[in-house]
């Protein structure tokens, strides 16, 4: 993690950590790093979720960049890979998105995206960083016409769901589908979109406010959906974040389909179809045991990555692999995007359904869910920089590895996005595996305090 950039952007509570001077900051340093190498007046796309904050960090990045003399097209409220895909679809250098996905509406986050669509190496935002931070570089002052201009695009929502709607290759008709819109940026996509596709949908919290994104809804709150599903008897619902580049799943029952589970159906089908490059998916190490028990039983190769989505597109770059992702719901179909896509996932979860008439309790069912404890230990920047060299925790998490064996594990992280440690223990019984979650973020809050 940098300075100022975790795994997933920039983040912290807006108008306090980032504020509307830092956002401008990072729009100049930002303009000047990723067109250093152009000869032409450079063109950003910005877009940005529902929350409060973001018109005001919107105008402030607008001003960072059009002061060192970049043209900026407003995209309006869109989801985060729509962002990615506009990019390259219409020409620009580089693009932003205003978000804080699944975070509460006090925080904002700014990604940023080069000319193909992918999020910045570390390298390069170690770049912006400096010249934010160390102010070591003299940024551009261009004066009359030099300056940059601000246009809309009006069509940018139409586009990106005609992307999406693109890659399915049948119609969803006679499918019923709740759709949790996280008040957030599938509100203005998800019901045009699904709709579209021939589905019938049925959609919940998609009259954002403002202050009510991802408020007991969305991917980190699955339990109005699941009542949905069930009221309306659907076949599947779909619930994506505040910037719906995750989605998680319901099936008919109001089972909850987690990411693992989706990308276990995914892999199983593009290995059937003879598209599963190298036979291999590509997850991290939060993935759940079962996924890779049923990938050994079905001869798919997996590849674990660092937790982000950003580590695993890099090892998909890499190799050329086609699907991977995390088990919140970030997942990448690298034929289709250059990023995590909530509504790519849910529109091909449902052309699976439709393809092979078959209902999603059985397809998630192919794999065995291991029982997993996730505790979140709150502390500060100091606690995080003091945590990888406590030997006494170190010791801990070695004494609980052993115990468990092969049928468990453990794995203690620092958060890229928050002030938390995250402490993730995995085994075959539940009692077991609670019981050494509790203990080891009982050591780590009195080692870190």
């Amino acid at each position: 993690m940098g300075r100022l950039f975790g795994t997933d952007g920039a983040r912290g509570i807006a108008n306090t950590e980032l504020t509307c001077e830092l956002a401008m900051q990072i729009g100049r340093a930002a303009a000047c790093v990723l067109t250093e190498a152009t000869h032409h007046r450079p063109l950003f796309l910005i877009g940005m979720d529902t929350r409060v904050s973001s018109e005001m960090l919107e105008a402030a990045m607008v001003a960072g960049l059009t002061s060192v003399g970049a043209d900026v097209k407003l995209l309006g409220v869109i989801p985060t890979p729509a962002v990615a895909y506009l990019v390259k679809k219409y020409g620009a250098d580089a693009g932003i998105m205003i978000s804080a996905s699944h975070n509460p509406c006090e925080y904002n986050g700014i990604k940023l995206f080069n000319g193909e669509g992918f999020k910045l190496s570390d390298q390069i935002e170690e770049q912006i960083e400096e010249i934010v931070l160390d102010r070591k570089t003299q940024l551009p002052k261009p004066v009359g016409g030099d300056l940059g201009r601000v246009s809309r695009a009006d069509c940018a929502v139409d586009d990106y769901i005609h992307h999406i709607a693109s890659t399915v290759p049948c119609s969803l008709s006679g499918l019923k589908v709740a759709l949790d819109c996280a008040n957030g940026s599938a509100s203005v996509t998800a019901k045009k979109l699904f709709t579209s596709l021939g589905a019938d949908v049925i959609t919940i919290h998609d009259e954002p406010n403002g202050i009510n994104i991802n408020d007991h809804c969305g991917s980190t709150h699955m339990d109005d959906l699941i009542e949905t599903v069930k009221r309306y008897r659907c076949q599947a619902g779909l619930a994506f974040d505040g910037d719906a580049d995750r989605c998680l799943a319901v099936d008919e029952q109001g089972n909850l389909v987690d990411g693992d589970r989706l990308i276990a159906i995914f892999a199983d089908e593009m290995m059937k179809e003879g598209t599963l490059k190298n036979d291999t998916a590509v997850v991290t190490v939060m993935t759940n045991l079962g996924f890779f028990r049923f990938c050994e039983s079905k001869g798919i190769k997996t590849c674990a990555t660092k937790v982000g989505d950003r580590y695993v597109l890099e090892e998909m770059l890499k190799n050329g692999y086609k699907i991977g992702g995390e088990q919140s719901g970030h997942i990448i179909f690298l034929d289709h995007s250059t990023t995590g896509d909530g509504q790519l996932t849910g529109a091909q979860l449902l052309y699976v359904l439709r393809k092979h008439s078959e209902r999603l309790s059985k397809l998630s069912s192919l794999m065995e869910r291991f029982p997993q404890v996730l505790v979140n230990v709150r502390t500060d920047a100091k606690g995080k920089a003091k945590f990888p060299e406590d030997t006494v925790i170190k010791e801990r998490i070695d004494e609980a590895c052993k115990q468990l064996g092969r049928d468990g594990r453990v794995l203690v992280r620092i958060s890229g996005t928050e002030h938390l440690i995250r402490v993730m223990v995995e085994g075959k019984d539940f009692d077991t595996i609670n019981r050494i979650a509790v203990d080891l973020s009982d050591v780590i809050k009195e080692r870190l305090q």
